[in-house]
């Protein structure tokens, strides 16, 4: 179950690009980064110009206002199945979104099954209701 973070600038897309931006996201999760159906959980959140502050750590790229960073929460991906949903990502928000690949920045972060609570208060992974 991944929790998805979209960061992007403020008043550089409309809601409905916002949303084909999640869309294409989770379409990519559920595909390639073997999310289970009806398993989304995003957070879209705009900042104001100014608040984002991106260098290109050397390797030569030119960002721009249009940058989005996706940071993603998960449980015991491979590698092989980051670099492949990496790949995706930047395949299809650039072609169904025009994000370019300079703009996209993806990270992802490890946590445990006792690290999640769906409601109620309690951590359904460790309950045996997930």
């Amino acid at each position: 179950m991944p929790l998805v973070r979209i960061e992007v600038i403020k008043g550089r897309r409309s809601r409905d690009e916002l949303r084909k931006l999640a869309d294409v996201v989770q379409e990519v999760m559920l595909q390639n980064f073997n999310a289970p159906a009806r398993d989304r959980y995003q957070i879209i959140t705009q900042h104001e110009p100014g608040d984002i502050i991106c260098e290109d750590t050397n390797l030569g790229f030119e960002r721009t206002d249009d940058i989005v960073f996706i940071q993603i929460f998960q449980q015991g991906r491979t590698a092989d199945v980051k670099q492949a949903t990496y790949a995706a990502l930047a395949e299809r928000l650039g072609a169904e979104c025009g994000v370019k690949g300079n703009d996209l920045i993806i990270s992802c972060s490890e946590n445990k099954r006792e690290d999640w609570s769906f409601g109620g208060g309690e951590a359904q992974f460790l309950t045996g209701a997930l």
